[in-house]
């Protein structure tokens, strides 16, 4: 691959100093190993998976091969989460309530596995989940004139 047509995120490593070349692999992999989980379970799984490949083919340039089909992966379904309105409607609602219920299992102690590590995670999710999907919205459909 030339020069121009390098991708971004590959790094040169005489440019990287190893100590953060480690720290990059270390967070990469961190993002890949949850990236993966979340494959499975509900969450925006492809999207972490391609931030820790990123983070990995910055510290190791010849991982850098890997990560153009997750791209195209991940932007598909950045695409499809916000293909229509209804998808959107959903996706708003399901944060909505992650964020109620996280509310919810720090006002009400009571409930099983409730309490503020519960509540503030939920919470973190809906907010996360709200974000990618502004995020998404935008990259998809431009910002708004």
């Amino acid at each position: 691959m030339s020069e121009q047509q390098r991708p971004g995120f590959e790094a040169d490593p005489a440019t990287v100093h190893p100590v953060a070349r480690v720290l990059l692999g270390v967070a990469g992999a961190g993002l890949i190993v949850v990236g993966v989980v979340l494959l499975v379970l509900p969450g925006p799984g492809m999207l972490l998976l391609l931030a820790g490949m990123v983070l990995v083919a910055r510290a190791v340039p010849a991982f850098a091969r890997y990560v153009e089909p997750v791209r195209v992966k991940a932007m598909q379904g950045v695409e499809a989460s916000v293909a229509s309105g209804w998808r959107i409607a959903g996706s708003v609602l399901a944060g909505l309530g992650l964020i109620a219920a996280g509310v919810v299992a720090v006002l009400v102690p009571s409930l099983p596995l409730a309490g503020w590590a519960t509540g503030t995670s939920l919470v973190l999710s809906g907010l996360i989940l709200l974000g990618l999907l502004a995020w998404s919205h935008r990259r998809v459909h431009g910002p708004r004139s």
